[in-house]
């Protein structure tokens, strides 16, 4: 453990590393067969750490491979000796003579040999042919262990079809080891240590930012309060916490815990928001932005860079096309568009298109195509259930040069969300209860803008995609949920829950729907929106 710590320090302090490795080969002079070998691991983490630093030292452990019997200390010492081998002038004899007890040797060895023989081979071909055989050999016709046996073919494949790619893959440049100690803030540290002996120590993440509810969601109970139906979830609490006492303390009873899903501090059915907002607690409508993806390159579409985006305008789905004439002599001015059949029926309200003025070459030209969304368009999906494919096929022509070319770009639903998908707190509930529990999808989001830990805020940018806010109420532990109700333009309807924590930056997301094969695609937009 203290060869080890002053290997630690080594990667950790670069102004002390140059000590740590004089500390470290004085130890090797003991020659005590334990302390060489965690001193040979731990010096391979330091070259790792300082690439092309401290290889002088190689040859001080090249004279002391006999005292290695440890498995982890001899893998070190053949990575070592398979990462440098155009610096060591024997080094084919080195691995040779590991290669005699190769099947004894344990797989992290094993597999070492075989990378570090492969490395060898592609920097000395000459001189190491057969022995780059005889591994190989080894490796995929006499081994048991899938692992090595796949690697073994793989590089196998690689040397016999193209050296040249086995050497970018083989010898390519590898990341340096990094300290990572310092790189948690204080607070989220300090958090993690109270998680000791649970996932959170694991994910370096607070538990807020991965539990989220089981499919066992709980009775979806008709309770009454106040006399007005309400929507009683049984597990709410587990959503951040796992205390029973707790929840026998807010509910009274472990099967009779439930809280009204809509009650928002007290606020019945019939009550209206506090305050002069309106329903909604947004002002004028925003327009929604088109997120542009590259979706074809020049090479493949004549000299023409395509990017492609979806949003909605005045109640019209608008796809946006940027073209960037690189290299196509002929300004594109007019081109002809054909969608395949997909999942949402669109098409375009007119194939024909006209850029005005034409994008010559070297410049860039944008146009608006109104999709609309036709039943004979519409993709069947292969069962209930399975997700529907974003994916929407575009095949477009260009007129001038009489190019055809063909791209693919993921629709987002939100561009799809009705104007008329707002509806009343009675009607959601009774919606909410209606939906088997089972077609609920779920999903937490973590590290969110600052946009996005405001409900406020949320609640307006939602409202600028046709996400339409129902209410809000205080859970427990400084939790707050919201609920939110979209429709597409083709009718279908989903419901939104959004969980917030005072103080963490995540939310978690439940979308139900009786439209399960959409319910990814609507989870995916409001994560979607959530990250802007």
């Amino acid at each position: 453990k203290s060869v080890s710590a002053i290997g630690r320090c080594a990667v950790k302090l670069e102004r002390a590393a140059e000590r740590c490795i004089g500390v470290l080969l004085e130890l090797i002079q003991t020659k005590v067969n334990y302390v060489v070998q965690e001193s040979v691991i731990v010096i391979k983490d330091i070259f790792r750490r300082y690439p092309n630093r401290y290889e002088s030292i190689i040859a001080t452990l090249c004279d002391n491979l006999d005292t290695l019997d440890e498995p982890l200390a001899k893998a070190s010492m053949i990575w070592i000796i398979g990462e440098y081998a155009e610096r060591i002038d024997n080094a084919d004899e080195l691995l040779d003579n590991f290669l005699e007890t190769f099947e004894e040797e344990d797989p992290a060895v094993q597999l070492q040999l075989l990378t570090a023989t492969v490395k060898c081979f592609l920097k000395n071909p000459e001189d190491t042919q057969d022995m780059v055989q005889k591994v190989l050999d080894l490796a995929t016709e006499e081994s048991d262990n899938p692992d090595l046996r796949d690697r073994g073919f793989i590089y196998w494949r690689l040397l016999s079809t193209d050296p040249e790619a086995a050497k970018l893959v083989v010898l390519g440049d590898k990341p340096v080891i990094e300290d990572d100690t310092f790189k948690l803030e204080p607070n989220l540290l300090n958090t993690l240590i109270g998680q000791i002996a649970t996932l959170s120590s694991i994910y370096h993440k607070p538990p807020e930012a991965f539990v989220v509810r089981t499919s066992g969601r709980g009775v979806m109970n008709l309770g009454a309060v106040d006399s007005t139906d309400a929507i009683e979830e049984g597990d709410e609490e587990e959503d951040y916490e796992d205390d029973d006492e707790e929840g026998d303390d807010e509910g009274g009873g472990q099967g009779d815990n439930g809280v009204d899903l809509l009650d928002m501090d007290g606020m019945g059915l019939g009550d209206e928001p506090a305050g002069d907002e309106d329903l909604f607690g947004v002002g004028p409508k925003a327009e929604q932005e088109a997120r542009m993806v590259k979706v074809c390159p020049a090479d493949k579409s004549g000299g023409i860079d395509v990017y492609a985006g979806y949003h909605q305008v005045n109640g019209k789905v608008l796809m946006e096309l940027e073209f960037h004439n690189i290299s196509c002599a002929t300004p594109v001015g007019n081109l002809a568009i054909q969608l395949n059949k997909n999942a949402f029926g669109l098409s375009p309200a007119n194939q024909q298109v006209v850029l005005s003025p034409p994008v010559a070459s070297g410049s860039r030209g944008k146009t608006s195509i109104q999709l609309i969304a036709n039943r004979s368009m519409l993709a069947p999906v292969a069962n209930a259930g399975v997700p529907a494919n974003p994916q929407i096929q575009i095949a477009v022509k260009n007129m001038g040069t009489n190019q055809v070319f063909y791209f693919a770009a993921n629709f987002n639903l939100e561009a799809m969300f009705s104007s008329d998908g707002t509806m009343d707190r009675t009607a959601f509930i009774d919606m909410w209860k209606s939906i088997d529990d089972g077609k609920e999808v779920y999903s937490t989001i973590s590290d969110l803008p600052a946009s996005s830990v405001s409900i406020d805020e949320v609640q307006a940018k939602f409202a600028m995609y046709n996400i339409f806010f129902i209410a809000r109420r205080q859970a427990m532990e400084g939790q707050e949920v919201v609920y939110f109700s979209m429709k597409t333009l083709t009718g279908m309807e989903f419901l939104a829950e959004l969980t917030f924590k005072n103080g963490v930056n995540a939310c978690k997301v439940c979308i139900k729907t009786e439209n399960a094969s959409y319910s990814q695609l609507a989870k995916t937009a409001v994560e979607n929106l959530l990250r802007l």
